[in-house]
């Protein structure tokens, strides 16, 4: 039977308080490793573990939470029906979607994500694999990356009759911040190129799917030409899904890139999961290959490669814009790419989930303009429009 937790440490002096977590999970076995797992991280606590959407409602009425790890398939109320629920009941608080890689979970944790869903971790479908690798590094990254985001926001002004009471949980010990790189540096922004551009390229990870449905749903209908090129970090399955929802979201005829295929205008071209997509040249034209070369920045697919093809084969004729994902991925190759004079652009720090890789871009120098989010498909028309 399903039970509900409260945790409670001693507070501690001259310590920054911990992330406040709730895990939400049918498996009480899935709750106990993934609360063990979260909270050997002393920047995270666990003040709430339950067992399906409504526990997790009336949970929200009693604790004082900024990132839910939420499961999708669960009895009483599951994942997609609780979320609208929950952010409802707190629009501020962080949801991360826990599923498994299925074809029809990575499809719901899509929908969720458009839904207002922060973000996602593919979740192993063997209990014994929860507790270790890449599993647990992702999780814990995304959830000091989604508490950041939560303790960003605007304090918002209460509700008449003020939000729910919640029990405050007294902070546990808790080391630095977490190590996301953020880039403070001054940024120096280079002249854009005056060549008309024969090639979009889009670089993104944490946070990069709703920016990618944004920039490419505000460009529905837009008259460009050109392909598009994308590199989001996302494992298989889920870019096989992310394709469909860009091209249900924005009209764009949206696909992973298959190897060999001719790269044609007017279409979006995603780098497949496990797979980095660059570009060749044959003849007169220009083909996707696809290749499991090892990962870069610990990333298949990354950006970096996908950038350096395309200098290559395109030249000048780019323009390479790198949208809101920890690390670094997009700055080597995007030097590249503008040595050879493609312009590049990035989003920036304010509108940015983490603003990691454009960071890195925009304090490398190598930025004609650093963008809100907003403000950057009406730029990506008007330099696609140039003759």
């Amino acid at each position: 039977m399903s039970i509900e937790t409260g945790v409670a440490r001693p507070p501690q002096a001259n310590v920054t308080d911990p992330f406040r977590v709730m895990v939400v999970d049918d498996s009480a076995v899935v709750r106990g490793i993934v609360t063990k797992m979260l909270e050997e991280d002393k920047a995270i606590q666990v003040v709430s573990s339950v067992g399906n959407g409504q526990m997790a409602l009336n949970a929200l009425e009693r604790y004082d939470v900024e990132v839910i790890v939420l499961d999708i398939e669960m009895p009483v109320m599951d994942g997609l029906t609780a979320l609208p629920l929950l952010l409802k009941k707190d629009p501020d608080i962080q949801v991360i979607m826990a599923s498994t890689l299925t074809h029809k979970n990575a499809e719901v944790t899509l929908k969720a994500m458009e839904s207002g869903a922060a973000d996602y971790v593919p979740k192993p479908t063997s209990s014994k694999d929860l507790g270790a690798g890449q599993f647990k590094s992702e999780l814990i990254e995304k959830v000091k990356v989604w508490g950041q985001a939560r303790r960003r926001k605007p304090k918002r002004a209460a509700p008449p009759g003020g939000f729910p009471e919640r029990a405050k949980v007294p902070a546990g010990p808790v080391a630095a911040r977490p190590s996301v790189p953020l880039y403070s540096g001054a940024v120096t922004l280079r002249p854009a190129g005056t060549d008309s551009i024969d090639l979009i390229a889009i670089g993104s990870s944490t946070g990069g799917p709703q920016a990618l449905f944004a920039v490419l749903g505000a460009l529905k209908g837009a008259p460009i030409r050109q392909p598009i090129l994308i590199t989001q970090h996302m494992p298989a399955t889920f870019t096989t899904i992310l394709a469909e929802h860009i091209t249900r979201l924005s009209g764009w005829n949206a696909a992973e890139g298959k190897d060999g295929e001719v790269i044609q205008g007017g279409r979006v071209y995603i780098a497949p999961g496990d797979f980095h997509m660059v570009v060749e040249v044959q003849g007169t034209n220009k083909v996707i290959r696809l290749n499991k070369n090892p990962p870069e920045n610990f990333c298949r697919p990354a950006v970096d490669p996908m950038f350096r093809s395309i200098a290559q084969a395109y030249g000048k004729r780019v323009l390479a814009v790198v949208l809101t994902g920890m690390g670094q991925d997009g700055m080597k190759g995007g030097q590249i790419l503008v040595q050879g004079g493609a312009t590049m652009i990035a989003q920036d720090e304010a509108t940015s989930v983490v603003w990691g890789m454009p960071g890195a871009v925009a304090t490398a120098g190598i930025c004609s303009a650093v963008l809100p989010l907003p403000e950057v498909a009406p730029y990506i028309l008007k330099v696609s429009q140039r003759r």
